[in-house]
């Protein structure tokens, strides 16, 4: 669907609105407690998938910045842009500029961009851009779907665990219509095709755990909910995040998934324990 410049006041208007009708929906300090267990955790590598910001203004772009500095060398965190950081686009560059550093590698041409960390392929993909007023979807486009599906297979080729990170989920029915991915059909036959280990998306502010279909076997696709979203609320889930160990079977892989969830005194304890592979 074709974006109109004279959405923009309205978009971003509509977005202040509901930001004020769900601001209690996010809590600074539950972000805060979230982000000291992750921390305490020393991760080998961090993958966030989006929404570091509600209006993609510059302010927020230079909040998440430091921010993530905070988080530990952009080298070691991999951010998937979501559809409130391309909110209305004139502030967020279709490159996400403010971002780059923790997009892809020094020397990378744009998404999907491509990190290799020891046996682990992380394929970063943007479903984000600029939509009308109402609408959160989001769009791959052909050739990124093209050069995610020719890097898949190299990858896979030479034996590395693919994660696909996005913002949108891919799986059918997560989300309605309006807040779709609008050309999941196509990353899906790709991912048919070329296969992958995992695909960690966001968005649906749930925990997500289903399947796509790979040439040989199901592929994981898991979402978490938003990162400062408090315990207790009635129709919202509380923040969590989930740690990923990556685990070799002969020649494949097993993936250990701890989840840690915030609490209503905001402690994160483990919620549970599962192996996917």
């Amino acid at each position: 669907m074709a974006f109109r410049w004279r959405d923009v006041v309205s978009k971003r208007l509509l977005s202040r609105l509901a930001w004020r009708r769900k601001r209690k929906r996010h809590v600074k300090a539950v972000l805060d407690a979230i982000t000291a267990d992750i921390l305490s955790c020393r991760m080998d590598h961090l993958a966030i998938t989006g929404d570091l910001t509600n209006f993609s203004t510059p302010e927020e772009f230079e909040a998440a910045r430091t921010w993530l500095g905070g988080l530990g060398d952009p080298t070691q965190i991999t951010v998937s842009p979501g559809n409130h950081d391309a909110l209305v686009g004139r502030d967020a560059s279709p490159d996400f500029q403010p971002l780059r550093s923790w997009l892809g590698d020094r020397g990378d041409v744009g998404f999907p961009y491509l990190r290799i960390r020891g046996p682990v392929a992380i394929l970063n993909l943007s479903s984000a851009g600029p939509t009308r007023a109402h609408l959160a979807q989001g769009t791959l486009g052909t050739d990124q779907v093209d050069r995610a599906e020719a890097m898949l297979r190299e990858t896979g080729e030479a034996g590395l665990y693919r994660v696909v990170l996005l913002h949108h989920p891919l799986s059918a029915g997560v989300v309605a219509s309006r807040k779709a991915l609008t050309d999941a059909g196509a990353i899906r036959a790709a991912l048919r095709r070329a296969g992958a280990e995992l695909v960690l998306h966001g968005h649906a502010h749930e925990a997500l755990l289903s399947v796509v279909t790979g040439p040989h076997l199901d592929i994981p696709v898991m979402g978490v909910p938003s990162a400062s979203t408090p315990a207790g609320l009635p129709h919202d889930q509380a923040a969590r995040w989930n740690e990923l160990e990556i685990l070799r079977n002969g020649p494949a892989f097993q993936t250990r998934v701890t989840a840690r969830e915030i609490t209503a005194n905001l402690e994160v304890v483990t919620t549970g324990q599962f192996i996917l592979g």
